[in-house]
């Protein structure tokens, strides 16, 4: 497997997903985490589908398309990956919950540092040479745990010490790390452009096929066990739109697993979603608008 061995991808890429992690703190609080007992239907079964029903479909997906074991592994990573916080700008647009993607955005991001080694683990030993062991091991858990949660509870932390100057440095924080996240992604994709070009004509399609199966699953479900059609939106957006940022840092980090191949997925993924969220952002909007224009005055 391919590897990753550089000052980019060994400190600046964790440090920016990071400060990524920091900016959601900002807007956290424990009322976030609580919320969710408010609408446990939703939440489980967002959960559900996000832990187990998305692993099993990327799982088929990929034994379908017969990937080289270091993509498949890139795929069932992004797979267990939570959702991103582009997911509420989505939703918002869709005309769903924000306030629930908030919470399923915390709770999954929490979560995930449980269940994301174990699905990495176990694609590790079974696309790739079981010989070779366990890919992340406690250690690199515990890396993944400094990454993931440790700068959303400290912004929490300064969000409940200092409100005001959360509040004052939230969106500051949150462009800091887009634009910076975006350079040094955009420089790694750089310095592994041969090995990322070989795989996007082999993943590029499917990644595109994950992001719109993942959208409907998120929304469907959630229908049919009744939720109403705002939350169903929040969960179909909070599944359906993965964090990539995440994957790669994973995937890149000499740290962690140190393959630019297992990259690729979650690289390609980052760009093609934006195509089918957006359009399926747009028909639900438009279905509420027509919904609301329906009913009587």
């Amino acid at each position: 497997m391919p590897t990753v061995e550089s000052l980019l991808t060994a400190v600046f890429l964790p440090v920016a997903l990071g400060v990524v992690m920091l900016g959601l703190g900002l807007s956290l609080t424990v009322g976030d985490f609580t919320r969710v007992l408010a609408h446990p239907r939703a939440v489980l079964i967002a959960l559900v589908c996000q832990v187990v029903a998305l692993p099993v479909i990327c799982l088929g997906l990929v034994t379908a398309f017969g990937l080289a074991p270091a993509l498949a592994v890139g795929m069932m990573l992004l797979a267990a990956s939570p959702g991103g916080t582009t997911a509420n700008l989505f939703s918002h647009l869709a005309g769903g919950d924000v306030a629930l993607n908030v919470s399923l955005t915390a709770v999954n991001s929490a979560l995930s540092v449980v269940t994301l080694p174990i699905v990495v683990n176990l694609s590790l030993v079974h696309f790739a040479d079981p010989a070779a062991g366990i890919g992340l091991q406690f250690d690199k858990v515990a890396q993944v745990f400094a990454i993931v949660l440790v700068p959303v509870a400290l912004g929490m932390l300064i969000r409940r010490l200092a409100p005001g100057f959360a509040d004052r440095m939230h969106h500051p924080v949150k462009i800091t790390s887009v634009v910076v996240l975006v350079l040094v992604i955009a420089a790694a994709v750089l310095e592994n452009r041969e090995i990322l070009l070989d795989g996007v004509v082999a993943v590029g399609p499917l990644t595109l096929l994950f992001a719109v199966i993942s959208l409907t699953v998120g929304y469907v479900v959630p229908r049919f066990a009744r939720v109403d059609r705002r939350r169903s939106i929040a969960c179909s957006m909070e599944i359906g739109i993965h964090n990539s940022v995440l994957a790669i840092t994973i995937a890149l980090s000499p740290a962690l697993l140190a393959d630019a191949e297992m990259a690729i997925p979650a690289a390609i993924y980052g760009l093609v979603m934006f195509l089918p969220a957006g359009v399926f952002a747009a028909v639900l909007a438009r279905r509420a608008r027509s919904g609301a224009a329906s009913l009587p005055a």
